[in-house]
């Protein structure tokens, strides 16, 4: 397994809408094992091929509250979600930066496993906004898009100093 090059924003390969995956072989396999070890190391809840320059619509998350859920989601789809309500955000493409958007509640998805096995899960919380997210990636949206301008251009400002500061 690999650490793996989280992109971050104003990256334009975080916009590009990922492609289904079709191949189940030995290259998408390590590609998950790879995914899981970077989003545990950075830390994180959740990672999309998208933030590490594969466009694939597959995601890894660990979104256990108590212990530990590692899931991989190929190919996710919606089928039915619950209210929308304001929930706290961030990102690993956004480093250091989080504000409160609008998710679904709960939801009901769609997905292949690693082996391209099909399930169907019913979550909520934490687990529903995961998922959410990493769809949002897959399809080449971050959650600041839900922003407000003003909101919006305070986190990118702050991220244009850190990156100045990084490469100084």
């Amino acid at each position: 397994m690999a650490l793996m090059p989280i992109l971050h924003h104003p990256d334009p390969r975080l916009r590009i809408k990922a492609r289904p995956v079709v191949d189940f072989g030995p290259a998408l396999q390590k590609l998950v094992d790879d995914m899981f070890e970077t989003m545990y190391a950075a830390p994180g809840v959740g990672l999309a091929a998208t933030q590490v320059g594969v466009a694939l619509r597959l995601a890894v998350m660990d979104a256990g509250e108590e212990t530990p859920e590692p899931r991989v989601m190929i190919n996710p789809e919606v089928l039915d979600a619950g209210d929308r309500m304001e929930m706290e955000e961030g990102c690993l493409s956004v480093p250091d930066a989080s504000e409160k958007v609008q998710r679904y509640n709960r939801l009901r998805v769609r997905a292949l496993d690693r082996n391209g096995e099909a399930y169907e899960l019913d979550v909520e919380g934490l687990r529903a906004q995961a998922i959410q997210h990493e769809i949002d990636h897959l399809d080449g949206k971050l959650y600041i898009d839900y922003l407000s301008s003003l909101k919006r251009e305070r986190i990118l400002k702050k991220l244009r100093k850190q990156q100045q500061r990084d490469n100084a």
